[in-house]
C-alpha cells in the first residue's frame, strides 16, 4: 500500500461527509484561547486515550518532570479512545483546543490535516527508521508521531500441540484440522469473532488478506466481489464457516474482553489479538504463561502470510501553544518514550525500529522473558513478504473511504450471513460488496 497522500486526494466535501456535524464547526477562527492561557504559567492540554493506571502514572509522572525542569505545566486528560475525535473537535470549536492528542484511526489524522489543525511532525520522525505502513505521509510531511502497532496475529496452545502431536499449519485445512482436533473436554477449538464490533474487522480478517483478497483498486472502485477477487473471499468464507462450528457459545456476541478471557482462562485452543494477550496471561493465568505460540494467519495454499494492521499515535494541534507543544514531544520522545512503553511492554509494539536494539527497552523483565515472541513480532515488520493490512488502511493510499466501509461493519455482517443465516457463500460476498458501494458512494 503507498502510504503517502497527495493533497488534492481529500475533498473538503468528503472530509466534512463522514466527520458530520462534529467536525464541521472547526473552521477558521475556532481556535482562539481565552486570555487566561496566555497569562502566567504555559499550560499544553494533552488528551490521552491509553487509560491503564500504568500509562497514565507514566503519562503524569512525565508531565510533572517536565514542569519541574521547564516551568511549562502539562495537563493530562484521559477518556476512552471512543471519544477522542469528538472530544478533540469540540475542544477546537470551543475555543479551549487540546494541544495534543491521541488517536487510533488515519481517517481522524486525515480530517484534522485537511482543515489545516495539525502541526507537522517531521523533525520528530525523520530522523528515525520507522516500520512498514504506519507514518502515513500527506505530500512527504507527517502529521502523527506513531507510538505502537496493535497488530493482530494467532495465538495457539503450544504445550497442547505438543500433547497431540500437532505441527504449526501453514494451509487453511491444517489450521482447521488443528482446531477440530482441540474442540473437546471443556475447551473450544477457536474463537474468532463475528459481532458488530472492532474486534471482528481487526481480528478475523487476517486469513482473508493472507489470500490475497482487496477491498479496492488503484482508483478506488470496489474490487471485493470481481472474477478475481470474489472466488478468494468466497473461499474464505467456507473455510470461516467450518471453523465458526469448532467455537463456543456467544461467538455471535464476543469483543475485545471475551477474545482475551476465553483463551486466558483455557476455554480455547486459537483465537487472535496482539501483544496484550501475553500480558493477561500474565497477570491473570500464569501457569499458562509459557504455553503459548504465535504465528501469522496464513492462505489456503500456504504460500503466503498476513498479520492485520493496527496503530496508535500522538498529534500536535495548531494552537496557541502549539511551539510549547512541540517543545514538549521533542523532550518527551526523546527522554520519556520507553518509559511510556513499559506501560504495555508486549502490546505497545515499537514502530521504531530502533527501540528493538534498546538496551533500556529491552531491560524489561517481560520483554526478557518473552524474547522469542518479541523477535517474532519484530519479524512481523521486517520480513518482506508479510502482508500487513486491514479494513480501514485498504486501498492505493490513506483514505477516509475504508474508514467509512469499517465503521459500517460491513465485514461483521457478511461473517453472520455466513455463520448464522447460513447464506451461500457467494450471495454474502455480492451483499457485502453492494453495501461497500452504497457506503462510500
Amino acid at each position: 500500500m503507498d502510504t503517502t497522500v497527495k493533497a488534492g486526494g481529500l475533498s473538503r466535501r468528503a472530509v466534512l461527509k463522514v466527520a458530520g456535524t462534529v467536525a464541521g464547526g472547526i473552521a477558521a477562527g475556532a481556535i482562539a484561547a481565552p486570555a487566561v492561557r496566555a497569562q502566567g504559567t504555559k499550560t499544553i492540554r494533552f488528551l490521552n486515550t491509553e487509560t491503564s493506571i500504568d500509562s497514565i502514572r507514566a503519562l503524569k509522572v512525565a508531565a510533572a518532570e517536565y514542569e519541574r525542569q521547564f516551568g511549562t505545566k502539562v495537563v493530562i486528560d484521559s477518556v476512552p479512545l471512543d471519544g477522542a475525535f469528538t472530544k478533540v473537535t469540540t475542544s477546537l470549536r470551543g475555543g479551549t483546543p487540546y494541544d495534543i492528542a491521541t488517536f487510533a484511526f488515519v481517517g481522524h489524522v486525515l480530517i484534522l490535516a485537511s482543515e489545516g489543525h495539525l502541526m507537522p511532525l517531521n523533525e520528530l520522525t525523520d530522523k528515525y527508521k520507522w516500520g512498514p505502513n504506519i507514518l502515513f505521509p500527506i505530500d512527504g510531511k507527517v502529521f502523527w508521531y506513531p507510538y505502537d502497532y496493535n497488530l493482530g496475529w494467532i495465538y495457539y496452545r503450544k504445550d497442547l500441540y505438543e500433547k497431540n502431536n500437532l505441527s504449526v499449519p501453514k494451509t487453511w485445512a491444517e489450521f482447521l484440522k488443528n482446531a477440530q482436533t482441540l474442540n473437546g473436554d471443556g475447551r473450544a477449538g477457536a474463537l474468532y469473532p463475528i459481532g458488530s464490533n472492532g474486534a471482528t474487522n481487526w481480528l478475523s480478517p487476517g486469513f482473508m488478506w493472507a489470500e490475497g483478497v482487496k477491498v479496492f483498486d488503484d482508483k478506488w472502485n470496489i474490487v471485493f466481489d470481481n472474477a478475481d477477487i470474489g472466488p478468494r473471499v468466497t473461499r474464505f468464507l467456507d473455510f470461516f464457516g467450518e471453523l465458526y462450528k469448532t467455537m463456543p457459545p456467544g461467538t455471535s456476541q464476543a469483543s475485545f474482553g471475551e477474545v482475551l478471557s476465553t483463551f486466558t482462562s483455557d476455554k480455547v485452543a486459537h483465537s487472535a489479538y496482539a501483544g496484550r494477550m501475553i500480558e493477561t496471561l500474565e497477570r491473570n493465568a500464569p501457569a499458562l504463561a509459557d504455553k503459548y505460540g504465535i504465528m501469522p494467519y496464513m492462505d489456503s495454499a500456504g504460500k503466503h502470510q498476513a498479520v492485520n494492521h493496527g496503530y496508535d499515535g500522538w498529534v500536535v494541534l495548531k494552537t496557541p501553544n502549539s511551539d510549547e507543544a512541540m517543545k514538549f514531544m521533542k523532550w518527551f520522545t526523546e527522554n520519556q518514550f520507553i518509559n511510556f512503553l513499559h506501560t504495555a511492554p508486549l502490546h505497545f509494539q515499537p514502530p521504531r525500529l530502533d527501540v528493538y536494539e534498546d538496551a533500556r527497552w529491552r531491560a524489561h523483565p517481560l520483554i526478557e522473558k518473552h524474547a522469542a515472541a518479541v523477535e517474532t513480532m519484530r519479524s512481523f515488520l521486517t520480513d518482506k513478504n508479510m502482508i500487513l493490512t486491514s479494513l480501514d488502511t485498504q486501498g492505493p493510499a490513506p483514505d477516509l473511504r475504508p474508514g467509512k466501509i469499517f465503521e459500517a461493519f460491513v465485514f461483521p455482517e457478511m461473517l453472520q450471513n455466513k455463520c448464522l443465516k447460513n447464506l451461500p457463500s457467494a450471495d454474502c460476498v455480492k451483499i457485502a460488496a453492494d453495501k461497500m458501494r452504497q457506503v462510500i458512494a
